[in-house]
């Protein structure tokens, strides 16, 4: 029996809350919500690195940052590394690529067949330098947050342009199953928005986000790292956060335009590399492990699976164990992730070990219950995100459970030795020059 086609489509600093079907009263997004409706939802699923790179390159591998050597935005990826188009040629799929990858490096394909349409260069990092990570850096700006407005950007043109180039694909697809890969830059900054997309909201139902009274060290040096501890008014806070809805807008409409082009049979998967903060906690970007950084929306529709809401945690290493099963093919041992067709419920795991933080950052996600590990130098924190959504009240003075917690940790990895790997490949890759 031939294998479905499938597309996957990936984009860049959408948060799980901000959409319709996940119960956002202002953000439209009705054709994702029209998919919502015909998939399963996985309610809390989570990215393995709240960074771009780190969080992409897992999901293409299905391992975890910390078994890859994903640290930071410069890696470039291994020659050996196994991707999705690897995988799935066993099953006989044609794998293709189309938009915001963020693969590094002269490899543009990294195991899938035909690239359509390439990242924009000056996202890409050619030298495998790693980000300095001391207490003094700074990003130039916070033009992450006050950089925002209606117009024509580049972003939005290179997510209309792999829209156009994938629909082109799908009118010849060729005789053999395919993997579509699918990738967008919105809603990541900067948060210029197309017009009629920006015109769509009023900046005055902008609610003004949560910051707690006083912040653990690590975080407090993260916002100063980003220049988040700069002064924005209460203006730029709701226009930026009204920019960010109207890049999810646009968004939905190019996605709308892909399912429109696939026929019901076709699986399709829609998900994140990793969230956007939008000013929660005082922070704009991700790089922390606050749920709107670390969860993300994920759908799945195929043909034998019933419209649901699923509530046990995954995340993005789950696609690559997916997406064999759906070809057809054996679990591979070798993987950490399991088929979404058939999930249980386990505890997820993201790391960080990039600027502004200088220790390596660990969540893990069990329960109601999030522990975040900062090494020694630090204390950890702790949320029950089922009494506590808005991660205010940090429970980790709670030493029993705490260390129940950081023992599952360490069931799925060693933090402190993982830092210094990190931070030794670090050091070699900066000596390179």
């Amino acid at each position: 029996m031939r294998p479905p086609n499938i597309l996957v489509v990936l984009s860049d600093e959408h948060t799980a809350a901000a959409a319709g079907w996940a119960g956002h009263p202002q953000v439209r997004t009705p054709h994702l919500d029209h998919l919502a409706a015909q998939s399963v939802s996985f309610d809390r699923a989570y990215t393995n690195s709240p960074m771009c790179v780190p969080s992409r390159l897992s999901l293409m591998t299905g391992r975890y940052v910390h078994q890859i050597g994903a640290w930071d935005n410069g890696v470039i990826p291994d020659p050996t590394y196994r991707t999705w188009g690897h995988h799935l040629r066993e099953a006989g799929y044609t794998s293709v690529l189309a938009g915001r990858t963020h693969f590094n490096g002269p490899d543009r394909l990294l195991g899938f067949d035909r690239r359509l349409t390439d990242d924009l260069d000056f996202w890409l990092d050619h030298s495998g330098r790693p980000p300095r990570r001391t207490a003094d850096w700074q990003r130039p700006t916070n033009s992450h947050v006050t950089e925002h407005g209606p117009g024509d950007h580049v972003h939005t043109q290179h997510d209309v342009a792999a829209t156009d180039a994938a629909l082109e694909f799908l009118r010849d697809p060729g005789e053999q199953p395919f993997l579509l890969y699918v990738g967008y830059m919105h809603p990541h900054f900067p948060l210029v928005a197309p017009p009629e997309f920006r015109e769509l909201y009023d900046a005055a139902d902008v609610e003004l986000p949560v910051v707690a009274d006083e912040q653990h060290p690590v975080i407090s040096l993260l916002r100063h790292g980003f220049r988040n501890d700069e002064p924005v008014t209460e203006e730029q806070l709701r226009e930026a956060t009204a920019c960010y809805w109207a890049l999810i807008s646009h968004l939905d409409f190019q996605i709308g335009r892909l399912l429109a082009a696939v026929p019901d049979d076709t699986v399709v998967i829609y998900t994140s590399d990793h969230g956007e903060m939008a000013g929660h906690q005082g922070i704009w970007q991700k790089q922390c492990f606050y749920e709107p950084a670390v969860h993300i929306p994920l759908l799945l529709r195929h043909p034998a699976l019933e419209p649901a809401r699923a509530d046990a945690h995954v995340s993005l290493v789950d696609l690559l164990p997916t997406l064999r099963n759906i070809a057809g093919l054996p679990p591979d041992p070798a993987l950490p992730g399991q088929s979404l067709l058939d999930p249980h419920d386990r505890p997820v795991l993201s790391e960080y070990h990039a600027q502004g933080m200088l220790n390596g950052g660990f969540m893990l996600k069990s329960g109601p219950w999030k522990y975040c590990y900062y090494g020694k130098a630090h204390p950890p924190e702790l949320f029950n995100l089922d009494e506590d959504p808005q991660e205010l009240h940090d429970l980790s003075a709670e030493t029993p459970l705490v260390q129940r917690l950081d023992a599952e940790l360490r069931l799925l990895l060693d933090p402190d030795a993982t830092d210094a790997r990190a931070k030794a490949d670090q050091a070699v890759r900066l000596s390179r020059g």
